[in-house]
């Protein structure tokens, strides 16, 4: 007899799902597998926040483990899944034994991709994806020390905030032309190059680290950075910021289709009606973008949680979030949402001296995307702009005396 859920992983989408299915009580039974020994955290708090010291393990909690108890939630810790027998719908786990079930929800996520150079495995290179990372890192960072970041995404650029207001000397590394580039557009790059770099961290684009050299002193240690230009930076140590790779493999085995994650339909469900994925592995179809994504964001998890719970309760309400993503930078908090691929022109509300401001970018006058840095309020106004994909004028979206709730229709 086949019973509940069996969810593979113990994340953020994990974490949220579990909670949403043993609060309905109505998927049966709720098994959250997972080869951490934490109960599912809030991750973006690692690189900054936790990372710096000013917030505890605890505190990352999604949620107590007395509310899992509440919901009737099983919690296996130290244990992953390690095979998917679909015909008999169960899975065998790491420590041997199987579990039947009703569903099943890969939320495997992913692990930090590696840096691909010699001397990757020297100690005091760090990547930074779990609370383990983020504690490991910490006892790193002191002030007076070498710290090189390789990655200038919204990882590697939080890691240095944290690190050059701890006194460290901070020098980080991108291949590409300007820091985030896959996630903003040039405006944005030039702004928070610009802030980090007036805090003190030396920032290198268009270079690559071909080697890590340990110290002459220890040969197991990192002691300096070689870049593509033949350049070599002291370091005590490396952090690689280089990319997530989604956890693909069970489903791979068990014969399910894989193509930058685990592909499922607009409620979640693999090609097998009964097996679920979600979060950081998911391949989904957004339509707001019209086309497949796979994305790494807390609300993405968020939402296809709730998607998944809803297929398993016979609801079919297919994913319709648009995209959004944050970051948090010394005083600034950026908040970006939509996608500004093939934007046109880019429309300035607010000041860069100021630091604060929206930046919104527009194809054919349609509000594609925006990013704000600390204008909280009027990014709520933002997101609902990008969602109804408004056509909007250029300068009364830049005048700062016209209210952004004036601009949405009626009918958004």
């Amino acid at each position: 007899m086949h019973e509940g859920v069996v969810i593979a992983g113990a994340g953020y989408a994990a974490g949220e799902l579990a909670a949403r299915l043993g609060a309905s009580g109505a998927a049966g039974p709720v098994t959250m597998i997972g080869d951490e020994a934490h109960l599912p955290y809030h991750r973006p708090p690692l690189s900054k926040v936790f990372l710096s010291g000013e917030a505890d393990a605890a505190s990352l909690l999604l949620r107590p483990e007395s509310a899992y108890e509440k919901f009737g939630v099983v919690h296996r810790a130290h244990t992953r899944v390690t095979r998917i027998d679909r015909a008999a719908r169960h899975v065998t786990l790491s420590d041997g034994d199987t579990l039947p079930y009703r569903w099943l929800v890969l939320a495997t996520g992913g692990r930090a991709r590696l840096l691909n150079c010699e001397g990757a495995d020297l100690a005091g290179v760090f990547t930074l994806r779990g609370i383990d990372d983020s504690v490991a890192l910490r006892a790193a960072m002191l002030a007076g020390r070498n710290l090189v970041i390789v990655g200038g995404g919204y990882i590697g650029l939080e890691v240095a905030a944290v690190a050059v207001k701890s006194g460290m000397a901070v020098t980080l590394i991108e291949a590409a032309p300007r820091v985030l580039a896959r996630v903003a557009g040039p405006e944005i790059s030039t702004f928070y190059e610009q802030v980090h770099r007036d805090a003190g961290v030396v920032i290198h684009t268009g270079l690559t680290v071909t080697a890590l050299l340990p110290q002459p002193g220890d040969p197991s240690r990192v002691g300096e950075v070689v870049l593509g230009d033949g350049t070599t930076i002291a370091a005590d140590a490396v952090v690689a910021g280089v990319g997530l790779i989604p956890n693909t493999e069970l489903a791979a085995e068990a014969g399910l289709h894989v193509d930058n994650g685990i592909w499922v339909d607009e409620y979640c469900r693999t090609e097998d009606p009964q097996v679920l994925a979600i979060g950081d592995c998911a391949n989904h179809p957004c339509p707001f973008l019209g086309r497949r994504v796979r994305l790494e964001s807390v609300p993405n998890a968020l939402e296809q949680a709730r998607v998944a719970a809803d297929t398993m309760a016979g609801k079919l309400v297919p994913y319709a979030a648009v995209p959004w993503f944050w970051s948090d930078q010394y005083d600034l908090k950026l908040q970006a949402v939509g996608l500004a691929d093939g934007y046109e022109n880019a429309v300035l509300r607010g000041s860069y001296a100021a630091r604060s401001f929206l930046l919104f970018y527009l194809r054919d006058g349609i509000v594609l995307a925006a990013d704000a840095v600390n204008r909280p309020g009027e990014f709520l106004v933002a997101r609902r702009l990008v969602g109804a994909a408004v056509r909007a004028d250029a300068a009364a979206l830049g005048d700062a005396t016209i209210p952004l709730k004036s601009l949405i229709p009626v009918a958004a």
